[in-house]
């Protein structure tokens, strides 16, 4: 239980550090990461869903192996347990950058320079911001908070719970390999497809944890669970669905709808269709929900790993 309690502590230091400094500007462990995925990929690619679950199995697997063998050297006492989580715990979120990110683009369109709201999204989110106008902007900015909760904060932490130290890691790795190769294009569309699933996959608990932390933290509980009950499996994704449909029912707006990516269109369902516009002022909004949903998921994380290690301890008894 030492043990469990200095991850713990090491984990509640660490959102603090996000808080207080958010990601560094330079020299960010996760770039490091992409930067030798990237290289790696290009000696690797071919379009082959064999070859792309080699590589993702390399990468991913590399990070998980050296978590655990830097956990088993460097956490052999609670104090190096404690620095460990806190380190690990700081690279893995990203909440900090999201609401300030978000927060930037709403107050270029309070401001009434749409320009630089257009240049500043693609910081956020893939989308073609050239012929988005300033509802439309508003709109994704809204989503793009809600999906990367779920992503940047909570099923980081929630791997954390499950897994410690390497679980944090190795989830970041997974969820940044599906941000480079996962995505429907010609290029990644067999390559990429073992990141997509596996990404999928070790989102799908976080995914729905996000969705009921967000009706806990809601001001208005029975409609982000209305909203999300009944919406949140007609999103064309398993899981970023759930969180953006609470936060529509959350915030009380309408989400979804036709989106452009570059050359590519899609024409997703309405989520909380009897809800009315985004506007401008639902940005901070949803920036606050964020933010309340990440301190009770970090509490959730803090619960459930110390929850996990004494049921494991009293079974190693039985």
């Amino acid at each position: 239980m030492a043990r469990a309690a200095a991850f713990a502590l090491g984990a509640v230091a660490g959102y603090a550090a996000d808080a207080r400094f958010a990601d560094p500007r330079r020299g960010h462990p996760v770039a490091v990461f992409g930067s030798a995925a990237t290289r790696l990929e290009r000696r690797l690619w071919r379009d082959d869903r064999a070859v792309g679950a080699g590589y993702t199995a390399l990468c991913a697997g590399a990070v998980a192996a050296g978590a655990l063998a830097l956990d088993r050297t460097v956490g052999r006492r609670p104090l190096g347990r404690a620095a460990l989580a806190a380190a690990a715990t700081w690279t893995v979120l990203g909440g900090t950058s999201l609401t300030r990110e978000a927060r930037a683009v709403g107050r270029s369109l309070k401001d009434g320079d749409l320009r630089a709201a257009r240049e500043r999204l693609p910081h956020l989110c893939g989308r073609d911001p050239s012929a988005l106008d300033e509802q439309q902007i508003a709109r994704a900015v809204v989503e793009s908070v809600a999906e990367n909760t779920a992503d940047a904060v909570v099923n980081a932490l929630v791997w954390g719970a499950l897994a410690g130290t390497p679980g944090l890691l190795a989830f970041r790795a997974v969820n940044t390999l599906d941000a480079m190769v996962g995505h429907r294009s010609p290029r990644y569309a067999r390559f990429g497809w073992a990141s997509a699933r596996l990404d999928d996959l070790a989102g799908w608990p976080g995914a729905r944890l996000t969705a009921l932390l967000t009706v806990a933290a809601a001001p208005q509980p029975r409609t982000a669970w209305r909203v999300w009950r009944r919406d949140g499996s007609s999103h064309p994704s398993p899981n970023a669905g759930q969180a953006e449909s609470a936060f529509a029912g959350a915030v009380g707006v309408r989400l979804g709808g036709t989106l452009r990516y570059g050359e590519r269109v899609e024409h997703r369902p309405v989520l909380g269709a009897e809800l009315r516009p985004v506007t401008v002022d639902d940005i901070e909004r949803a920036c606050a929900l964020s933010r309340r949903v990440g301190l009770l998921a970090l509490g959730t994380t803090v619960a459930g790993h110390l929850a996990i290690r004494a049921f494991g301890k009293r079974r190693g008894r039985a």
